[in-house]
């Protein structure tokens, strides 16, 4: 029957993890994974679904002897009839007494080969034709179409995918936490491993991030303190930073932002702005007071003086940032919650710079005392900035006796500049180390799952003896929520983390790329995985072609890769659209076959079960239901 779910189009396991073992067969891991593992990640908090790679499901697999079945004069269709019947449960009401009633029940399912086996499908004078006569009858995977390993070895794939909502580091943190756990339930024998984390460089990131908000507070806390020169003014213009900060986390939480690398970004970037507007304020505040005026009237009156202008400042900052916010596409979902934060960020600045810096001005600083003698180190800073000073005053004297002159030359500067734009490559965004490679193969149209496999075992025999290599994740025949295509295989390349490898992702990636490449009868590639969290099969350039039939449809296509094959410049071309996969087509005699009283119905099932396998029932192992294969 058909499956209608609604699933993001988008959504990709962030974690894989492999089951593997040398002890059992790949039928006990899939059932290990599906029973235990299965269950008990999705109940993980942020877990959206589990998708089983390389599941080999149990069923009860029918192989029908077509030749014993023609001796018997015996169809599929008698066979399906019979399994069908005497494969049943069917409810049988109840009985009801004076006091008690009880529920009937019908036990007619059949749960063993041996029970299947005895079914007797048809009479022949005195002789019963049973289903073990006419058939071979055993408990074996539903589906062979997929191969997952782990560093060479069969292996059972988990793939997690999030929540929309959810946070992928939370995701991960948990997966990882409960990985001891899911070991413990696994029999003597069996493993569990990570065989994939995107969230590894996400973290890394973000600890990087982190990092350099802590070092970006601690020099403007220097500068502020060297060019201040007390310690209580200082801590009036730094007080803008915390309360800035926080006031932005919470505009964001209220808006549904996350901490990720962009919203910290965006409080690097505050951390230098905000100070400044206070900077400014008690700079002039400081002015007054050397006028000889008490703090808090110079705490007024620097405020009235200055307070236009901050507020000028701070409108022309947000007035930068808050169009951010409001771009369209990949750079709009990336760049809005940093606009936003920043903006925020910076009006709250503002609005401590207006209030809350002038009452600390007019608590905290000191009566300015100009017979005060200065230290050593204050008369050599004053001194330099004196020189610095008097240096620009004499090249902006000298700039204004030349004036065409300057003006030339800056024409020049900007000329030359727009021409220095113009010649550097433009990309969304660079590359980066995230100590992973994504290899993606695809083999003829028509190929089977044993020549696809073939070639994945030479891609991997390629890929595990890399000194960089940490973890090798393969899948031939995957796909995620569908039936997936046994032409298609894809490759995770873990790499150790960047200290304990000499070559960088880049570099192993440019060095294997060849290599596969020329790979013949698949075309095989290795991939450097996309920087802002797209599809790994996604390509840096898509066309979407359009046309009234298949039949142009695949001309155009035909036409099109043709023609962007001899540019040159475009490597691994291929489309979604697959016309050429061999077929074999049976034109019914409908005459002849009416004539024998065989109806399409009956031919086109029958060669479905014989070439393709159909389901016709049910059984019960353990507390799972299986299907019956014939």
């Amino acid at each position: 029957d058909p499956i209608v779910a609604k699933v993001d189009v988008n959504a990709q396991p962030i974690i894989w993890l492999a089951v593997s073992s040398d002890n059992h067969t790949t039928l006990e891991l899939s059932d290990y994974s599906d029973r235990i593992l299965k269950e008990r990640l999705q109940r993980l908090p942020g877990v959206g679904n589990v998708f089983i790679g390389g599941e080999r499901r149990y069923a009860m697999r029918v192989w029908l002897d077509p030749l014993t079945m023609a001796a018997y004069g015996l169809t599929v269709q008698d066979v399906e009839r019979a399994i069908r019947t005497e494969n049943a449960e069917i409810p049988g009401g109840r009985v009801e007494g004076t006091q008690r009633e009880f529920a009937v029940r019908t036990r007619g399912e059949l749960n063993s080969p041996e029970g299947f086996g005895a079914i007797i499908v048809a009479h022949r004078g005195d002789q019963i034709v049973r289903l073990n006569q006419i058939a071979e009858v055993e408990v074996g995977p539903e589906d062979e179409r997929t191969l997952t390993r782990f560093n060479g070895s069969p292996s059972v794939g988990l793939g997690i995918v999030k929540q929309k909502q959810a946070s992928t580091l939370v995701v991960a943190e948990a997966v990882r936490a409960s990985l001891p756990e899911l070991q413990g339930l696994l029999p003597a024998g069996m493993r569990i491993d990570m065989a994939f984390d995107s969230s590894g460089f996400i973290q890394a990131s973000v600890d990087e991030v982190q990092k350099t908000i802590l070092i970006a507070l601690c020099l403007v806390v220097l500068v502020v303190f060297v060019f201040l020169k007390s310690m209580r003014a200082t801590v009036i213009p730094i007080l803008a930073i915390p309360v800035s900060i926080i006031g932005a986390f919470t505009v964001a939480y209220a808006l549904g932002f996350t901490i990720n690398i962009l919203t910290l970004l965006a409080l690097v970037l505050a951390i230098g702005l905000v100070v400044d507007d206070a900077i400014v304020v008690l700079e002039n505040i400081v002015r007054h007071m050397e006028m000889g005026k008490t703090r808090r009237r110079a705490a007024f009156d620097g405020v009235r003086e200055i307070g236009f202008a901050v507020l000028a400042t701070t409108i022309a900052l947000v007035a930068v940032f808050i169009p951010v916010a409001f771009l369209t596409g990949s750079v709009g979902r990336l760049f809005r919650e940093f606009g936003i934060t920043l903006a925020v960020a910076v009006m709250l600045s503002s609005f401590v710079a207006l209030t809350l810096t002038p009452v600390l001005c007019s608590r905290l600083l000191k009566k300015i005392d100009h017979d005060k003698p200065r230290s050593w180190a204050e008369r050599s800073f004053d001194a330099f900035f004196d020189w610095l000073g008097n240096t620009y005053e004499t090249i902006l004297r000298t700039s204004m006796k030349v004036r065409p002159l300057v003006i030339l030359g800056s024409l020049a500067l900007v000329t030359a500049g727009a021409w220095i734009f113009n010649q550097l490559p433009e990309e969304l965004v660079p590359t980066e180390d995230r100590g992973t490679a994504f290899g993606i193969v695809l083999a003829p149209e028509g190929a089977t799952l044993e020549y696809t496999d073939r070639y994945m075992r030479m891609i991997e025999d390629q890929l595990l003896p890399l000194p960089e290599r940490q973890g090798l994740f393969s899948a031939t025949g995957l796909g995620f929520g569908g039936p997936g295509r046994v032409t298609n295989g894809f490759v995770f390349l873990n790499l150790k983390p960047r200290n304990e490898r000499q070559r960088s992702q880049q570099e192993v990636v440019g060095q294997m790329f060849p290599r596969l490449l020329g790979i013949p009868g698949v075309l095989a590639f290795l991939i450097n995985p996309p920087s802002l969290g797209n599809r790994f099969s996604s390509s840096d350039v898509e066309y979407v072609l359009q046309a009234d039939s298949y039949e142009e449809l695949g001309q155009a296509v035909g036409t099109m890769m043709a023609k962007a094959g001899e540019l040159g410049y475009l490597v691994n071309l291929d489309t979604d659209l697959r016309l050429n996969k061999p077929e074999l087509q049976i034109e019914i005699d409908r005459e002849r076959a009416s004539g024998l009283g065989v109806s399409v119905t009956d031919i086109g099932t029958t060669l479905e079960t014989y070439l393709g396998g159909r389901v016709v029932g049910n059984f019960k192992r353990g507390a799972k239901q299986y299907d019956v294969v014939a």
